[in-house]
């Protein structure tokens, strides 16, 4: 028996909530309720553990305690009779010491459908993000709020209307198939992904990095893959935060001041990740098919991972990466960082055409990566008075402190 229950009980609630969640949800149909109900089995048990000790299989216990619950709020509503029947007759009337869940391949097929549910279209996506980290990440609405930098009472809101919104509209507690399936994966790894670029490149706040949001994704995303093993897209997206992930002990100073890629010290890349992202790519081109577009990233952060300085990094292969990226999923961001390759690989004069080409885009109108971008370009043809402007100007657009510090910097260091 655990010694600590309370401080056990903390951890494998965290660990374990969201196949409890799942498992629950299988049965009532209803996130919400189900969410609900696992509460009411942490509060079981911190009344139990205590007194008895921490069981041998804690995460048993608690989906055990949960779905009892949820055969008993089943049992007191009769319309739910007929559904009792299904799922009731092989649970014990008695509450004896609580068994093992069902086949572990239940769990995941329910843990499966509560991704798809909580990141499903029909809710916004502010809203998959925060419904997500509570119920798939374990979250509790103080963290969610601090990592996404908005008062704790609108991410309460958020997760509230999100849970009736899916009852409300009805929607299924399931694993879409065929072309569902892949509009709805979309989704699911959008979330992911933006979860992991908020925490990989803060867009408002002082900190640049906040590493407990990558870590968060990067569990998703590795539980995903292990979920949905033949999507190559899945892999993909794993792949990527794995290469991404391993720089990040090298992307900021002493200080918590950032470190542009040319300036890290390679040696403290972690190599243990970049291996995982490499087997995690090998994974996703198994597949049959063309590249899809976080199989494409994770090719572009592959090239980073392996080379052995900024200069010796395959510029070209990267450029022409973007290219297919850009043809597979077109994008003015990627454009712009197609123009960046170029200038590594050809120079330059031929990506300042490029960035000069995308001024108009509206999307990039308040995108404070493309003054950043040009003004690098214009300080490397020496025109610094020029560069100058760019970098005060992307640095007016940052909502970041530590990176308006950055651009502040490059622009007094292109006035000389």
């Amino acid at each position: 028996m655990e010694p600590q229950p309370t401080a056990a009980l903390e951890t494998v609630f965290r660990l374990e909530s969201p196949r409890v969640i799942a498992g629950v949800a299988r049965l009532v149909r209803d996130v919400g309720i189900a969410e609900e109900l696992t509460q009411d089995a942490l509060v079981a048990a911190l009344e139990q553990w205590p007194r008895d000790g921490v069981p041998d299989n804690p995460g048993a216990w608690l989906m055990v305690t949960a779905r009892r619950r949820a055969v008993d709020l089943i049992r007191r509503r009769e319309t739910y009779a007929r559904k009792l029947a299904e799922i009731g007759r092989d649970l014990p009337a008695s509450t004896p010491a609580p068994e093992e869940p069902a086949d572990p391949e239940d769990i995941d097929d329910d843990l499966l459908r509560l991704v798809f549910t909580a990141c499903h279209p029909v809710l916004s996506a502010e809203a998959r993000i925060a419904l997500t980290l509570r119920l798939l990440g374990g979250l509790t609405v103080p963290e969610i709020a601090r990592a996404c930098l908005v008062p704790e009472p609108t991410v309460a809101q958020r997760i509230v209307r999100a849970k009736r919104t899916l009852a409300r509209k009805n929607i299924d507690f399931e694993v879409p198939y065929g072309p569902d399936r892949a509009a709805r994966l979309g989704s699911v790894l959008e979330v992911i992904y933006l979860i992991f670029n908020e925490g990989y490149a803060a867009t408002a706040g002082d900190d640049w990095l906040r590493p407990a949001l990558c870590e968060d994704a990067l569990r998703l995303a590795r539980v995903l893959s292990a979920l949905m093993p033949k999507e190559p897209e899945v892999h993909g997206l794993t792949a990527l935060l794995e290469f991404q992930s391993s720089r990040a002990a090298a992307r900021t100073g002493p200080d918590g001041e950032p470190v542009l890629l040319q300036d890290q010290n390679r040696h403290r890349w972690d190599r243990l990740l970049i291996a995982r992202g490499i087997t995690a790519l090998d994974h996703a081109h198994a597949g049959s098919g063309a590249p899809g577009p976080y199989v494409l990233q994770a090719a572009i952060a592959a090239c980073h991972a392996t080379a052995y300085s900024y200069e010796e990094t395959d510029w070209a292969r990267i450029a022409t990466l973007y290219g297919l990226l850009a043809a597979r999923a077109p994008s003015p961001v990627v454009e712009l960082n197609r123009a960046v390759a170029v200038s590594m690989a050809e120079g330059p004069a031929p990506a300042l055409a490029l960035v000069d080409a995308l001024a108009a885009e509206p999307a990039l109108r308040d995108y404070h990566l493309l003054p950043s971008v040009r003004g690098d370009l214009l300080l490397r043809l020496d025109r610094t008075a020029e560069a100058r402007a760019e970098f005060e100007r992307a640095a007016s657009l940052t909502r970041n402190a530590s990176e308006r510090a950055l651009l502040l910097r490059r622009a007094q260091e292109a006035a000389g």
